[in-house]
């Protein structure tokens, strides 16, 4: 969100000594440069660069149980996550499994608010009326260790793949394929949940190929490609780092999309977000599509965007993905008000400067959605965020929470500090480095809280959490055209630790008003150049006639000409210029 306090605006280090040839302008080789490309292989993204699934432990484990239960026509059941990654990933596995001759799947997926996160014991037993003969997780399981044990116990075999981060035990499960438990060699930790199952189904297939399963069966091999329009989707969505692995991934995910072989559940997706498929970028999938899938796992069931992303006909995909439009539009606005809301509660902290971490809490709150007030939180003041809500009837005297983080605290770890320091004060938790859930009792807020804030201490300091605005340095006005922002465009995909390039300027203000009730349109000159721009939620700043601005190079295709648009991420007045 565009402001204008003061903030400390650095310039990206780049090796004056990285060349990356000839066909690389000098204005993208800095910005590769900055983001640690130094040779010019490293941005080759063709499917050839993918790396091969060695080194992922028990892969191999994992292809042949799938494998031997789709020749015998045993029951596979899916356990998905309830965000975009485990949708994306559950119909993965679904529609590829059945590909692939599978006659028996199906899935299921917690309802956050009924049974939390993970295969529980609860799930299990929900599981079991069905009667798999195979529990294969995605994007959750790593932690489960008495759900795996329930289902062992219940004679079903168990295949967890996942990506979380493992705690100091691991679940007893026939295989575990997951990047970051230990012994693996892969040499990308950064895979999303929709990413490890695309490579469990790629050696699945390879055994059945060995089986002379497809021959026998006078199947066509599926090729699985045609499920990178998923994994992109589910890796963008997930914020997971884009490492060169990842950006391959989601790049030729983006390509088939553009190329018009999208499924229709993605389709449908692009028409309720007002996306033209055939110029998707990678943050349309974070910032659009993404969202409405992520609306049902907030609001409602998961089910419904899984069922979404498996129709094989556009009218249902239609008529689901309206749907998830109609929980998106009740999504933003719960998250306006208890955003709001959160706002004053931090504005009332007394030395909310010196806190370096944020908890807030409300027993009206929504527990779907305090994930997203924690991010905003983090956005606005720059520093780790917890927000909590209820857990619900069933765990009547619990809130959960949705942590946030920043860079320099690994707030997966920052929480298992506090439950070894605390012991009793966290009743569960698990995440990531940047995001992270976690169960309390609640009276234990206020404790829990100061906890927080001090072991965020132990990580960096309040000069640490200034807000320092990166960028990728200033522009010279002759890069300020179009043309240049289709080539950065044209360079990405952009997202997670390989971020979307910035820069800043000095810039007179030659007209400015308001678009949409809390944007500003602006009309900027540097130098002899004119350019217009846009300020999301900013309001006009009065008598600004210069400005420092922080700002992406985009563009404005209203009507029927593609202009040039600064999109101000920050922006301040100056005295002079």
């Amino acid at each position: 969100m565009p402001d204008a306090r003061s903030r400390a605006i650095v310039t990206r280090e780049v090796d004056a000594n990285v060349h990356l040839g000839s066909d690389i302008t000098p204005l993208l080789t800095r910005i590769f440069a900055a983001r640690g490309v130094t040779r010019a292989d490293e941005l080759d993204l063709s499917l050839t660069g993918l790396l091969p699934p060695n080194g992922l432990v028990d892969i191999d484990k994992a292809g042949e149980l799938l494998a031997d239960a789709v020749r015998a026509n045993r029951h596979i059941k899916i356990v998905a996550d309830f965000d975009a990654d485990g949708a994306t990933a559950c119909a993965l596995a679904v529609s590829a499994l059945q590909a692939m001759g599978a006659t028996r799947v199906s899935f299921l997926v917690p309802n956050r608010f009924d049974f939390g996160y993970g295969l529980s014991r609860e799930i299990v037993a929900l599981a079991l009326a069905d009667q798999p003969d195979v529990i294969v997780t995605v994007d959750n399981g790593v932690a489960s260790i008495e759900g795996v044990a329930a289902a062992k116990e219940a004679g079903v075999d168990v295949i967890i793949t996942d990506h979380h981060l493992p705690g100091a035990e691991l679940p007893a499960a026939d295989a575990l394929v997951n990047p970051n438990v230990p012994g693996n060699t892969f040499p990308s930790r950064a895979l999303a949940g929709v990413g490890v199952i695309f490579y469990v189904m790629a050696v699945t297939r390879s055994a059945l190929r060995s089986a002379g399963w497809f021959r026998s069966q006078e199947l066509a091999e599926p090729a699985l490609g045609d499920w990178l329009d998923l994994v992109a989707l589910g890796t963008i969505a997930d914020v997971v780092p884009l490492d060169r692995n990842n950006r391959i991934l989601v790049q030729q995910g983006l390509r088939r999309m553009r190329a018009g072989r999208a499924r229709p559940g993605i389709l449908a997706l692009c028409e309720v977000s007002s996306r033209v498929v055939g110029e998707l970028k990678a943050s349309d999938l974070g910032f659009a599509l993404g969202p409405r899938l992520n609306a049902a796992g907030r609001l409602d069931d998961m089910t419904i965007g899984i069922r979404c992303l498996l129709a094989t006909e556009l009218a249902e995909a239609r008529s689901l993905a309206t749907a998830l439009e109609q929980l998106n539009l009740a999504r933003r606005e719960i998250e306006q008000q208890m955003t709001r809301q959160a706002e004053l509660i931090v504005a009332g902290i007394a030395d909310v400067d010196s806190t370096l971490g944020l908890c807030v809490y409300d027993a009206d709150w929504h527990q779907g959605v305090v994930g997203i007030v924690a991010g905003r939180l983090r956005e606005r003041f720059h520093r780790p965020a917890i927000a909590f809500a209820d857990a619900g009837p069933a765990a009547p005297e619990e809130i959960k929470g949705s942590a946030r983080s920043v860079p320099g605290v690994h707030i997966r770890d920052t929480l298992d500090a506090i439950a070894t320091r605390y012991p009793g004060l966290v009743t569960k938790f698990g995440g990531h480095a940047m995001a992270a859930g976690l169960t309390i009792r609640r009276i234990h807020f206020e404790r829990f809280a100061h906890a927080f804030a001090t072991e965020v201490g132990r990580w960096v300091s309040a000069e640490d959490l200034s807000g320092t605005l990166m960028t990728d340095g200033e522009l010279d006005v002759d890069d300020l055209i179009l043309e240049r922002a289709a080539e950065i465009d044209a360079a990405g995909p952009w997202g997670q630790g390989f971020p979307e390039p910035r820069f800043h300027g000095v810039f007179d203000v030659l007209h400015q008003r308001v678009v949409g009730e809390r944007h500003t349109r602006l009309t900027l000159r540097s130098r002899e150049r004119v350019v217009d721009a846009i300020a999301f939620n900013r309001l006009p700043m009065e008598d600004a006639q210069h400005v420092t601005a922080v700002y992406r190079l985009g563009v404005n295709d209203w009507g029927d000409r593609r202009t040039l648009q600064l999109v101000v991420e920050h922006i301040e007045p100056i005295e002079s210029c």
